[in-house]
């Protein structure tokens, strides 16, 4: 007997490489390079013991991937949420590996992260399961060969350990030259200035970048957010001060909508203090969450997790914008959806590359021994973003076709063209 059973939806590395094939079709990428960029290089799994603070021991299990060095080391940031999975490290290191490219930067991708939930753990077990988790990776990580930054639910706290356990397994002399190992750290060890708002910043520049190609302004622009962490958080801040209108956001608590427009510094004010959740805000209303992405607006923000917008919710889309703040936040259905209903997206590697661009940044600032302000930091990050998003949009004018694919296009040929010159060892 025959059993039907739901289709299963595409996990995000089965969107990355969809998107990579694609691309590689529409650009006839030399095969084998089609090989080599198909594949990670590494994938470590780590299972570690921490003692809690009630004596007891925990086992924890954490990944790093490393997808590509071909341009120079890997770069990616670390999350720590149930949802981790070796499967989702390869996706997300597979993005890093295009957005470093894209942005021009001298370096391949990475990613990784621990299954864990870290609202369950005190700070002091937080502390003791990054400092482990540091040890336990070893020589597998570097300032010259990769270099981990913040991600979901990891901050500039967490970098600080990482760096501070890492240099610990160092000779006295050597020391200060691993503080790069690295970025995202707090300014007062070795941080840069801005980089905490230099994704969300980042979304912002190329929204505005993208209104201004087409003669307008944020001004009185409406727009929704999902997730308000600090990718979501400072985009609104951005947009908010240049005159558009946060009216409804979204996170794993509560979905809150005004159609007058919500306080973004209000609003803040209120999650801050709740590690981020937006539940109980009085200056919005509670609504269904599953309406969330059909409200009439301007453009959306994903800027939470993956495979936020699917077939499911994409013909509910009104919107004719969506910036995408956080990785992967559309799969390719929901997308063939969008693009063949006329709306633009502004795919992750782009709109998000604020954060890595500002990386860059600081892993120079301490390689160098340099101290850079705040004003010099943000204008470094808009010029090169706007450098990058005009190279993007030249292509999408010039050959047709969507931005990311456009984007992937830029940033494969980069990596291709490495290839070509350096040539394959032996």
């Amino acid at each position: 007997m025959e059993i039907l059973t739901e289709k299963k939806q595409k996990t995000m590395l089965d969107n990355v490489i969809e998107q990579f094939n694609k691309t590689a079709d529409s650009m006839n990428l030399n095969p084998n390079i089609r090989k080599i960029l198909s594949i990670t290089n590494n994938e470590i799994i780590i299972h570690f013991p921490v003692k809690m603070d009630d004596g007891s021991i925990e086992i924890f299990t954490g990944y790093r991937v490393q997808h590509n060095n071909a341009l120079g080391p890997y770069k990616g940031g670390l999350r720590y949420h149930p949802t981790v999975d070796v499967d989702d490290a390869k996706a997300l290191a597979m993005w890093m590996t295009w957005k470093t490219s894209l942005a021009g930067l001298p370096y391949g991708g990475a990613k990784g992260g621990i299954q864990i939930d870290p609202r369950n753990y005190s700070l002091g077990e937080l502390e003791r399961i990054t400092r482990r988790f540091t040890f336990a990776l070893g020589e597998n990580i570097g300032p010259e060969y990769d270099i981990p930054a913040p991600d979901v639910n990891t901050n500039e706290q967490t970098m600080a350990w990482i760096a501070d356990t890492f240099m610990s397994t160092k000779s006295p002399s050597e020391r200060s030259n691993n503080k790069h190992v690295v970025t995202g750290k707090p300014v007062g060890s070795g941080g840069l200035e801005g980089r905490d708002r230099a994704t969300g910043f980042g979304v912002y520049i190329t929204l505005r970048l993208l209104f201004e190609g087409r003669k307008e302004t944020l001004k009185g622009k409406k727009f929704i957010v999902q997730g308000f962490g600090n990718v979501g958080y400072w985009a609104s801040k951005f947009l908010s001060e240049d005159g558009a209108i946060l009216i409804a956001v979204q996170d794993a608590h509560a979905t809150l909508i005004n159609e007058n427009g919500i306080s973004v510094p209000n609003l803040y004010e209120h999650s801050k203090p709740r590690k981020g959740s937006v539940k109980g805000f009085e200056g919005a209303a509670e609504m269904e969450p599953e309406d969330f992405f059909g409200l009439e607006c301007d453009f959306i923000i994903p800027a939470a997790l993956g495979n936020q917008i699917t077939e499911k919710n994409a013909e509910k889309i009104k919107s004719k914008v969506i910036a995408e703040g956080a990785n992967g936040p559309t799969n390719n259905e929901g997308e063939r959806i969008l693009l063949a209903n006329g709306v633009t997206i502004i795919p992750d590697i782009l709109c998000n590359s604020g954060g890595v661009i500002g990386s860059y940044f600081e892993w120079l600032q301490n390689r160098n021994g340099e101290l850079w302000p705040l004003d010099e930091v943000m204008v470094k990050i808009e010029k090169k973003l706007t450098e990058v998003f005009k190279k993007v949009e030249s292509l999408v004018n010039e050959d047709q076709i969507d931005h990311r694919t456009a984007a992937y296009i830029l940033a494969i040929k980069r990596i291709e063209t490495a290839y070509i010159q350096r040539g394959i060892f032996p």
